[in-house]
């Protein structure tokens, strides 16, 4: 821990290099030829069915894992005693940070041409659709970006319902009012003012999304913009071309990443909190409904988890396979651990100025500061690999050091997460001890002394996040990997893509292990024990309508 004292002296350094690395890659992309851009590509019908359906289905994506994350977390909410709750709030983390390609096979597994449930699909689709059922297009991305996004907006829709005063229920129950009318004047006014936010950054997300568009897409019809500059660059070389879709895809996502976080931060890895415990009373009828909601929404999550199963079962791998899955799993947890280390130390750096702006009170210096040390979340990972690549080809031997470029770009790439993960607790501190430490004249050591305890929980539950985050790198690995240090989630991707199914759910299966080990102890370290601004009252329980103790 004396190392991140020490990254207190060199935050100077850090946005230097993060923004260099930035720089370098669309330097490489620029300086490449004389050609530039491709101005030609704007008035292509191609570029803008890229475009058109690029946003097609980021917007699709992020209305409908909005849509049906509404319902269960209501019922979560409403509903404090289900079974297993605290359990459904961390595998709804889980299914968000597991590797895509966990999810892709699993689906592929349940939905595929072979899977469980394509015959059912199959026979719906004939009957009522006169086509037969097909998970590559449109709809495989749809379910993709839906399983792996709904979750996400059912714990910040969740913990945004907690936010809810319970005088506001109690004012309700003496009005009289029905479920529709309280939905109308308390629900909607909390959850409209981060609905917008929450839409906006799943759009992000499904916007730049590359392995489930690259897995499930089926063809040129369903291209988004980052797998076609991954086209342009890996199969043509096309660097107008690439530049051009780059720049677009930047300008769209930059654009919308800019409004979120100009508007506001979304809270998504916080505990359930019984500040509020006043729920209105539900009738049977609303009791069983919330009851078959909650069943659906278990099965649905664990369904392309379970589909991995069978093939683990029946495997018959050989010895090569067990192998190559065993060295392929080594190295993926000791890139992750690396990239998880560099990625928390540059961090805590970067989270110095912001700390020194906000304390100052400037607000636009503390803004212009967090775009910068978090501008990776909309930073097309593809370009930054290919651009890093081109530029470092005539300069260094990337066949025998290109795995270290993996692990850098990938550490900046989950350096945002570590940022806004660790800005909240650091800020409070300040908050809460700066003008004590000041006044008694405290020394750096002597102040990182009582600093580090403050601060231990959440640093370690943000390194079990940003490693899970580690785990499922493809789109670097694309472009500096080699097959000495062929990483698990890109074995995946080389069994599934030859429908070696059975290989790729055993090494999904172990990768998705491996995930949830990291997962449980961010989750274990998150909720060992109260901050110590929080004032719970221990030993009460959860208060309805008709409570005469409320």
């Amino acid at each position: 821990m004396a190392v991140l004292c020490k990254l207190m002296r060199l935050h100077w350094l850090a946005y230097p290099l993060i923004l260099s690395l930035t720089s370098l890659s669309f330097y490489g992309l620029i300086s490449f030829g004389d050609e530039g851009f491709d101005t030609a590509l704007l008035q292509d019908s191609y570029f803008y069915s890229i475009l058109g359906f690029t946003l097609k289905q980021a917007l699709l994506s992020a209305l409908l894992s909005v849509g049906l994350a509404i319902p269960i977390a209501r019922t979560l909410y409403f509903f404090p005693d289900l079974p297993a709750k605290k359990l459904f709030l961390t595998f709804c983390l889980l299914c968000f940070v597991t590797p895509t390609l966990i999810v892709i096979t699993g689906l592929v597994a349940l939905l595929g041409r072979s899977g469980f449930m394509t015959p059912w699909l199959d026979s719906f689709c004939n009957t009522f659709m006169d086509s037969s059922w097909n998970l590559y297009g449109l709809s495989g991305i749809l379910i993709a970006h839906i399983f792996m996004n709904m979750p996400l907006a059912v714990r910040i829709i969740y913990l945004q319902l907690q936010t809810i005063p319970d005088n506001s229920w109690k004012l309700a129950s003496q009005l009289k009012l029905n479920q529709g009318q309280r939905f109308r004047l308390i629900e909607w006014p909390v959850l409209r003012s981060s609905g917008l936010l929450l839409l906006c950054f799943i759009f992000v997300l499904c916007f730049n999304s590359f392995a489930v568009v690259l897995a499930l897409g089926g063809g040129p019809q369903s291209t988004t913009l980052e797998v076609a500059i991954y086209q342009a660059l890996k199969y043509d070389f096309n660097i107008p071309e690439a530049l051009t879709l780059a720049w677009t895809q930047l300008l769209v996502a930059g654009g919308l990443y800019w409004l979120i976080t100009r508007a506001g931060g979304l809270s998504w890895q916080s505990v359930e909190s019984n500040q509020y415990l006043w729920r209105p009373k539900h009738n049977s009828a609303s009791t069983r409904r919330a009851m078959i909601i909650y069943a659906l929404s278990w099965c649905v999550l664990l369904l392309p988890y379970l589909s991995l199963l069978p093939g683990l079962f029946n495997s018959e791998l050989a010895g090569k396979d067990i192998r190559a899955i065993g060295h392929s799993a080594l190295i993926s947890v000791a890139l992750a651990v690396i990239t998880a280390l560099l990625a928390m130390a540059v961090a805590f750096a970067l989270l110095q100025p912001i700390r020194q702006a906000a304390l100052g009170g400037y607000v636009k210096r503390m803004w212009l500061y967090e775009s910068m040390a978090t501008h990776a979340l909309v930073a097309p990972a593809m370009v930054l690999s290919v651009g890093l690549f081109v530029y470092l080809l005539p300069r260094i031997d990337l066949e025998r050091w290109g795995i270290i470029f993996v692990v850098i770009l990938n550490t900046a790439l989950v350096i945002p997460f570590a940022v806004q993960k660790l800005k909240p607790r650091l800020l409070q501190f300040d908050q809460q001890y700066n003008r004590l430490a000041r006044s008694l004249k405290l020394t750096r050591g002597t102040r990182w002394q009582i600093e580090w305890p403050f601060i231990q929980e959440i640093y370690l539950a943000t390194l079990g996040l940003v490693l899970v985050l580690a785990m499922g790198d493809v789109a670097i690995f694309s472009i500096f990997g080699t097959p000495e240090w062929t990483t698990l989630p890109w074995l995946i991707y080389g069994y599934a893509s030859s429908y070696r199914i059975t290989e790729a759910s055993t090494a999904s299966f172990i990768l998705l292990a491996l995930c949830a080990a990291f997962l449980f102890l961010l989750e274990k370290y998150t909720v060992s024990r109260p901050t110590p601004i929080e004032n719970k009252t221990p030993g009460r329980q959860p208060q309805y309508e008709g409570n005469t103790h409320a």
